[in-house]
């Protein structure tokens, strides 16, 4: 380079940050004068909005592109889904044939209606957004960050809201829960809306009816003990859910106790039609649950899940084989592991292989009109 190239060059540089100064003191007299109303109510200059709007989905693009979009096509995935937005998101974004609620509207910016965003935003940029949420926006992050298989739940929903009708709505989100309807004395003095009924029958089911997603426990005839102490695990954390943890944190000891006893006192729901399974895995999921793997790397399963199992370990006998898989998987990476029950079951699920888990979950599965048969305890 030249001399006269490096004078020019020095120029160009000193006139850049000159510029880049006046900028930052521009923004600083700006801040400092409080001429820019940060008041939700005037929202933002055009160009504001503008800019961070393309900021926004910019980064969003950039982070997601190395996530790898697993099957979502699941019906169980989407009614999972389902039910954690109709609590979680709907309040907020509205749904259809219900609309935002007007508190949340007045937020700024207003939560967007998610009816088209599959069509707006990628499928992976949808899971990065529900997982991470987004700043300054009012959208937070996953309570539990390690369960991307939830957040993957309410992707799958959110793919197939834009095509749902208030009525479809209702059957995946509410599924057969009905609300009964309230006086007007009882809605008057109600401490929370009559939608909200049957929180945690939306997913789990009710009275004869078990849960409609497969990847959903079974509670129905469960030891009032073992529900107690999962749903106290679930409010303080120990045990990881993005689904389960806001629920179960706004319940005092009184209504954990309560439900606790009302699901350990329902009769097995009746089983649901299953795909014919291999004899042969059903049989080798069988010696799993009764005998173990020798030489002694798997202790049996019935040895704590089973009828004179402990009270703190859930009973297995008809639970469906998809949610039995994929808690063994979760075992098996070491989450949930900070219970008692947890650093148990941690260090057995890391030595079943695919294939145990497999057999296992199909065996307990197997065993769902047994199940039914035995009387609530």
């Amino acid at each position: 380079m030249t001399p006269r190239q490096k004078r020019w060059a020095a120029i160009v540089v000193g006139i850049a940050a000159a510029g880049v100064a006046g900028l930052a003191l521009a923004a600083l007299l700006v801040a400092w004068s409080g001429i820019y109303s940060v008041a939700a109510s005037s929202g933002h200059w055009a160009i504001v909005d503008r800019f961070l709007e393309f900021g926004m989905r910019n980064s969003v693009r950039t982070h997601a592109m190395p996530i790898e979009v697993p099957p979502l096509d699941s019906p169980d995935l989407v009614r999972l889904g389902a039910g954690h937005f109709h609590s979680g998101c709907a309040y907020c974004h509205g749904a259809p044939g219900m609309p935002v609620n007007p508190v949340a509207s007045r937020m700024l910016p207003p939560p967007p209606p998610l009816s088209d965003a599959a069509e707006s935003w990628r499928t992976r940029e949808l899971f990065w957004i529900v997982k991470h949420g987004i700043k300054y926006t009012g959208m937070p992050a996953w309570v539990a960050q390690q369960r991307d298989d939830e957040v993957w739940a309410v992707v799958a929903f959110l793919r197939r809201l834009p095509h749902l009708t208030p009525e479809q709505y209702r059957e995946l989100a509410l599924d057969r829960v009905e609300i009964p309807p309230k006086s007007g004395p009882e809605l008057a003095t109600a401490e929370s809306d009559p939608e909200a009924a049957g929180a945690c029958a939306r997913c789990h089911g009710a009275g004869a009816i078990g849960p409609a997603s497969r990847l959903v426990p079974v509670l129905h005839g469960q030891k009032a003990e073992y529900l107690t102490a999962a749903l106290q695990a679930y409010a303080t954390g120990n045990r990881s859910s993005g689904i389960m943890q806001p629920l179960a944190s706004d319940l005092d000891a009184e209504s954990i106790a309560k439900l606790a006893r009302y699901y350990a006192g329902l009769a097995a729901p009746r089983p649901r039609a299953q795909a014919d399974a291999d004899l042969a895995s059903l049989e080798r999921g069988r010696l799993l649950a009764t005998v173990g793997a020798p030489p002694g790397r798997v202790p049996a399963c019935n040895a704590c899940h089973g009828e004179a199992g402990f009270a703190t370990f859930p009973r297995l006998d008809g639970q469906h084989a998809p949610y039995l898989q994929r808690q063994l998987e979760l075992w098996r990476r070491g989450l949930n592991a900070g219970t008692d029950n947890g650093a148990i079951m941690a260090p057995i699920a890391a030595r079943l292989t695919d294939a145990q888990i497999r057999d296992v979950s199909a065996y307990y599965a197997s065993l769902a009109g047994k199940a039914a048969e035995k009387k609530p305890p």
